[in-house]
């Protein structure tokens, strides 16, 4: 009969949970992960006590992670922002319709610059 593994690792039922999970990582682990790709980075974050509470709390929703840390949980767990479900279809949205946004209002000046430009050759003044 085959030894009973001591425990089993758990998460809660998320795609950051389910991530470090199919890596087959405990908190402390990823944890671990998290602060040794900071410090190969030179990136300044929390110590290893405060990071497993936010790991724990971003695990079950609870509150989300910074920008710095949703690129350290993507690269250690080797995923997109997708997969770790930090943006969602609202926010793709959100981002294409500011991105076409600011596309128009460039489209809008370049076309008052020109008319501002063709008025002032009719006229014959420069402006």
């Amino acid at each position: 009969m085959a030894p009973e593994q001591p425990y089993t690792l758990r998460s809660a039922d998320t795609p950051l949970g389910r991530a470090r999970v199919a890596r087959g990582w405990s908190q402390e682990k990823a944890v671990r992960a998290l602060t040794l790709l900071a410090e190969s980075w030179n990136w300044q974050i929390a110590a290893e006590p405060s990071l497993k509470v936010y790991l724990s709390r971003w695990e079950h929703g609870l509150t989300r992670p910074g920008e710095t840390y949703r690129t350290l949980l993507c690269a250690i767990y080797r995923v997109t922002p997708e997969e770790l479900g930090f943006s969602s279809p609202r926010e793709s949205r959100e981002s294409a319709t500011a991105k076409s946004l600011r596309e128009r209002i460039a489209e809008l000046e370049s076309l008052v610059a020109r008319l501002t430009g063709h008025l002032g050759m009719v006229e014959g003044v420069a402006l």
